[in-house]
Order: C-alpha cells, then sequence, then structure tokens
C-alpha cells in the first residue's frame, strides 16, 4: 500500500523537479501543495477538536451525574455522541493519514529512481552490478542514493542508454547534499542542521498545541455543572481529566520522536520534507484557530 502512494506522490515529485530542477525545491513545492490538498481535512480536525472541547463540559455534567451508575453513565455518553453527530473515534482519521503520508514519502525519498525517475528495477540492478564491479561500496538498505552519487561514472559506462542520465538528480540545497544520511555521516555537521531546526519546530508545535489545551481547560473549570462549578468537582474527576490530558500530551510527543529517529536513519530530504510540513502546520493552525474562532 505504500509502494502504491509512494508511486503516485512520485509521479508530482518528478514533475515539480522537472520545473525547479532541484531535488530540495522540488520537495518544499510538494510538501506545500500535499498541505492545500488536505487543508479541507485540517479545516475539518480543528472544528472537530473545538467539538470535542464543548462535548467535554456534556460529558462532565453526565459523569458527575451519574457517577454511581457506570451503565448509565456510557450510555448517556453514546446518545450525546449520536446527537452532535460524532464518533468517539472520529480524530483517528488524522493519525492513520500522518503514518501513510510518513511511510509513503520515505519509501520515495528512499528509492527516488523507482518511484520518481520510473527507472526499471532492471536496469537499477545493472547499475549496481557496475560500480560493484569497479569495487564501489554498495548501501544494501539505500543503493538508490549510491547510484544518483556514481552518475558520473554510470554515464561513462552507458554512454547510449536514456535512463542513466536520469541517475543526475540535483541533491544540493543550499550547499546542503540531502542524499546524505546523518547516521553515516556524523563527522559532517551540515548533515545535523535539517534535524535540529525540525525538533526545533516540533518543540514550537507541540507548545503551541499544548497552549490551546491548557486554555480550553480553563475554560471547563469554570463551567457550571449542577450548579457546581468545575473547580468543585470532586478529586477524583479532575485527576481523571488531567490523566487524560497527560496522555494526549505523551501522544503528541510520539510522532516527532518516531519521524526524528527516521531522519537521523534516512536521506536527508525525508527531513526537509518534516520540517517543511512542520513549518506550514504551525501557521496552519494559528490561522484555522483564528478563523473558527470568529
Amino acid at each position: 500500500m505504500f509502494e502504491f502512494f509512494a508511486n503516485i506522490f512520485g509521479y508530482l515529485l518528478q514533475i515539480l523537479y522537472t520545473i525547479v530542477n532541484n531535488y530540495g525545491l522540488a520537495i518544499i513545492l510538494f510538501t506545500i501543495i500535499i498541505k492545500i490538498v488536505l487543508l479541507p481535512l485540517s479545516i475539518k480536525q480543528q472544528k472537530t477538536m473545538k467539538k470535542s472541547a464543548e462535548l467535554q463540559e456534556k460529558m462532565k455534567t453526565i459523569q458527575f451525574k451519574y457517577k454511581n451508575d457506570q451503565e448509565k453513565m456510557n450510555q448517556e455518553i453514546m446518545n450525546l455522541y449520536k446527537s452532535e453527530n460524532m464518533s468517539p473515534f472520529s480524530g483517528c482519521l488524522s493519525s492513520i493519514i500522518q503514518i501513510l503520508l510518513l511511510l509513503s514519502i520515505f519509501y520515495l525519498v528512499r528509492s527516488p529512481l523507482t518511484f520518481m525517475e520510473k527507472i526499471p528495477q532492471e536496469k537499477i540492478e545493472t547499475y549496481t552490478k557496475q560500480l560493484q564491479e569497479e569495487g564501489k561500496s554498495i548501501s544494501n538498505v539505500y543503493p538508490q542514493i549510491d547510484l544518483i552519487r556514481e552518475s558520473s561514472l554510470l554515464k561513462e559506462k552507458n554512454p547510449d542508454d536514456q535512463d542513466v542520465g536520469k541517475l543526475a538528480i540535483q541533491m544540493n540545497f543550499f550547499g546542503l547534499d540531502l542524499s546524505k544520511i546523518p547516521q553515516q555521516n556524523m563527522m559532517d555537521y551540515t548533515v545535523y542542521i535539517i534535524p535540529v531546526l525540525y525538533i526545533i519546530s516540533s518543540f514550537i508545535s507541540i507548545r503551541m498545541t499544548t497552549t490551546m489545551q491548557q486554555k480550553e481547560k480553563k475554560k471547563e473549570d469554570n463551567v457550571e455543572i449542577d450548579g457546581t462549578t468545575g473547580k468543585e468537582l470532586e478529586k477524583e474527576e479532575k485527576s481523571e481529566i488531567d490523566s487524560v490530558m497527560q496522555t494526549n500530551k505523551m501522544m503528541s510527543w510520539m510522532m516527532p520522536i518516531m519521524s526524528i529517529s527516521i531522519a537521523l536513519i534516512a536521506p536527508l530530504g525525508l527531513a526537509l520534507y518534516w520540517l517543511i510540513n512542520n513549518i506550514l502546520m504551525i501557521f496552519e493552525r494559528i490561522i484555522l484557530n483564528k478563523a473558527i474562532k470568529s
């Protein structure tokens, strides 16, 4: 399934690369287009989050009212979701799409000759054997990246092969080689620039989300529940709410941690995609949050 989407994304990335003739610029444009395509989903997700926060207030009322009847409480909560035309799993779609994008684009940057340049696998294997015969070391994990690096040598050995010209992908992006893999170039400080910027942008994004959740929680604390304010809820109920928020906070850290782990063992092109995606997401959240409030 991931290869299927990587193949589709590869067509778009190849078109953009043909226009700008630079792999890094093509990835930036690719990220912007993907973000625009997914904008309706982002708007829906933001509205769902807003509505979910409002539902939490009503759920507190139900939890307080039926705290001694678990079965009745669950039934009333399900009725609440139905009456509001919402699903308890409404937030799962966004997570699924994020994982789908993460792995599909990993496949794409791992094998750009297959998914972007559409070079047949037989030829890729032929080029690999030619380099091995020349005594060149070829990675088992990223063999196509090595083919791109040795494109000049392969062009000399295959002067009449039209596909060999596709190997010379322009990976230089403002002095950064997007074909480099941090794990394999640990002494080269330039390989850490994009991952570090990605970490910073992830911290800003998580901080922004946490701040929004805290504001919503302050509002909820002052909501009246059967004549009782949220501040006067029993300690165990408040503890339960805080526990849910803590779990959400931990979940928000999982994706960046997983992404950073992959970015350290993948070509820098992948980290660049995530960095640009994070920057766009930060501005998107600010704009949508203001728009939906108004």
